[in-house]
């Protein structure tokens, strides 16, 4: 393995959908992207930034209408799981990254996914276009198009409609940080400006999109992806289905098995970074 020790850098790429801020530690090491779920931000990796630099080209962006990058310029559009992945992907090619592991989270382990559409249909005219060579996804349940199977992915809880809401309160900007990191994990003050800052309409119109007939039909992609997908999950996460998301008849699922780490809830890389790391580490280590 490349050994690379570069300082990170923090930088804006111009893409058709936003100006999208990006972390980047640098170096000769295999790329590993990070891509945050509704709401967050690039800071939320801070743990595996720091673990993962020494030996890998570790990368976050801020998804559009999020964190320090811009808000969408045309939010219908960009404010889907589809329009996500391809501002993911063209930041990705305007880097010149031409492989890279993929780590999602709740949000973005559902644009990872949606990422390996593009990636296995590349045309002569998309030859820049990064090849996803392995992907972990974390608090997201794999669903078929239409309300009714976005469903059976998830389950009800007291703040599940916040995801969708436009506009927050204060308690809202409180109660939506507090679900989705962990309510015993740290509520450190950048978790809650994150919230507090994001378009309202990323939401609105990403759920919109999200449970449309028309969508991704993403359980099909989980399970016929030809590259290995991990699946870690905390177990007591709050808002996912983890009987559907096990039934679920997986052709390459790294291990044979959805991982579940005891003790931790929808961010477990943050309530328990130590743990998640190890697992990480051990998925990294088979490229």
């Amino acid at each position: 393995m490349t050994t690379a020790h570069n300082k990170t850098h923090y930088y804006n790429i111009s893409t058709r959908y936003a100006r999208i801020s990006v972390l980047d530690t640098g170096g000769s090491g295999l790329p590993v992207l990070f891509i945050h779920g509704n709401s967050s931000c690039k800071e939320i990796f801070q743990h595996q930034v720091a673990y993962f630099k020494p030996r890998y080209r570790v990368l976050a962006l801020d998804l559009p209408g999020h964190g320090a990058s811009s808000d969408a310029y045309e939010p219908r559009q960009t404010y889907s799981m589809p329009g996500y992945a391809h501002a993911v992907i063209e930041a990705l090619e305007k880097i010149g990254i031409n492989r890279v592991v993929v780590f999602g989270w709740s949000l973005g382990g559902h644009i990872g996914l949606e990422m390996l559409v593009r990636a296995s249909k590349i045309t002569a005219s998309e030859i820049n276009a990064p090849k996803i060579i392995g992907l972990m996804i974390c608090g997201t349940p794999p669903v078929a198009a239409g309300r009714e199977n976005v469903a059976r992915g998830f389950l009800p809880c007291e703040h599940m409609g916040l995801a969708a809401k436009g506009d927050f309160t204060q308690e809202d900007v409180q109660n939506f940080t507090w679900q989705t990191v962990g309510v015993n994990a740290p509520h450190d003050p950048f978790l809650l400006e994150a919230v507090a800052r994001t378009d309202g309409l990323a939401r609105q119109y990403m759920f919109d999109a999200f449970t449309s007939p028309q969508a991704t039909n993403q359980k099909l992609l989980a399970e016929t992806s030809p590259i290995p997908l991990a699946i870690v999950n905390g177990a007591g996460d709050p808002f996912i289905n983890s009987e559907y998301i096990e039934s679920l008849h997986y052709q390459n699922l790294w291990r044979d098995q959805v991982i579940k780490l005891a003790d931790a809830d929808h961010a477990p890389f943050w309530e328990a970074p130590d743990r998640f790391n190890a697992i990480l580490a051990d998925y990294l280590g088979d490229f």
